[in-house]
C-alpha cells in the first residue's frame, strides 16, 4: 500500500513544502491540487525541478486532483474541459504521475439520467483517450455526494461503457457516507482493479436543510466525525486493493494549525486504522 498526503490537508502551503512535510511525516506519495501545482509552474517552477524535489524527499506524485466539471457539454465548455484535461495530462506525464482525478459537479444535474450518463460516457472516453496519448495516464472518477452522479453503480456503468483500461473509481469515505446510497458491503464487492485511489477522511451529514458546504461538513479530524472509518477501511482492504490511500483533511480549523503536526497526526491515524504495511 502507498500512504498519500492530499494537498487539501496542507491547503495553505505550496507543493515544495508539501513534498518536504510528506517525507518528514511518513508518506510515500503526494496527491497534488492543480491550483497549487499550476501556481508553482506559473511562478518560475518547472516539472524538472519538481521531480528533483520529490526525489530528494523520497516521495512520488501519486495523483493530481482534480479535473472538475468533467460533464461540461455546451457552448464551448466541452472543448475548454478537454483543454484543461490535456494540460493536466502533459504535466502528469512530466511528473511521472500515473493518475488524475476527474469528477462531475452540477453541470448535469438538471438533465434526465439517460442523457447525463450518455454525456459522461462521451466525455470520459475523450479524456481517457488523451491519457493514452500522454503515456497511459489513468483517471479515477470521484462520485460527489451532493450531485446527481453520486453512486458506485453509475461510476461502474460509465467505466464499462467507456470500454478503456485507464478509467477506475476513487473511493471517498465521506461522500459515500453522506450520499447514503453505497455501503461498505457495496465497496467490499468491488473488483480491486476498479479501485484507483482512496480518500481517507471524515465529516458529518447535513442536518435540517443545512447547506452542502464541505468546509463546514468536513471540518473534522479523522475519527471525530460521523463516518465509520474502520468499517470503510476494512471493506476496502477486503477487496485486496493495494494502491494509494490519501489522507484528506478538508478542515479550515485544522488548516490554521501547524501543518506538519497535522500531517503527522493524519499519518498516525492512518496507521491506527489501516495498518503499517506501507511501501
Amino acid at each position: 500500500m502507498i500512504k498519500g498526503l492530499h494537498g487539501i490537508s496542507l491547503n495553505y502551503s505550496n507543493v515544495v513544502t508539501q513534498a518536504r512535510i510528506a517525507h518528514e511525516t511518513g508518506y510515500g506519495a503526494l496527491e497534488l491540487l492543480p491550483e497549487h501545482l499550476l501556481r508553482y509552474l506559473e511562478h518560475g517552477g518547472t516539472t524538472s525541478e519538481y521531480n528533483q524535489i520529490t526525489q530528494k524527499n523520497q516521495v512520488k506524485v501519486g495523483c493530481i486532483n482534480a479535473l472538475q466539471g468533467m460533464g461540461r457539454y455546451q457552448n464551448g465548455e466541452r472543448e475548454e474541459m478537454l483543454a484543461e484535461a490535456e494540460r493536466l495530462c502533459r504535466i502528469a506525464q512530466e511528473l511521472h504521475c500515473p493518475t488524475i482525478q476527474i469528477l462531475a459537479l452540477h453541470e448535469l444535474d438538471a438533465l434526465p439520467e439517460e442523457q447525463m450518463m450518455d454525456i459522461l460516457v462521451q466525455n470520459v472516453r475523450a479524456i481517457a483517450e488523451l491519457g493514452k496519448r500522454y503515456g497511459g495516464i489513468r483517471f479515477q472518477i470521484e462520485l460527489v455526494a451532493y450531485t446527481k452522479f453520486n453512486h458506485i453503480s453509475q461510476g461502474l456503468e460509465v467505466i464499462k461503457r467507456v470500454g478503456m483500461d485507464n478509467v477506475g473509481l476513487l473511493l471517498d469515505f465521506w461522500h459515500f457516507t453522506v450520499a447514503g446510497i453505497d455501503t461498505p458491503q457495496t465497496v467490499a464487492a468491488l473488483d480491486p482493479k476498479m479501485i484507483y485511489g482512496v480518500h481517507f477522511c471524515d465529516g458529518i451529514r447535513p442536518k435540517n436543510g443545512q447547506p452542502w458546504d464541505e468546509q463546514v461538513l468536513r471540518n473534522y479530524m479523522v475519527g471525530e466525525g460521523e463516518v465509520d472509518i474502520q468499517q470503510w477501511t476494512d471493506a476496502i482492504k477486503s477487496t485486496g486493493y493495494n494502491g494509494m490511500w490519501s489522507s484528506e483533511l478538508v478542515s479550515p480549523d485544522n488548516w490554521e494549525k501547524d501543518l506538519k503536526e497535522n500531517a503527522q497526526k493524519c499519518s498516525d491515524i492512518m496507521d491506527q486504522y489501516i495498518g503499517t504495511d506501507w511501501e
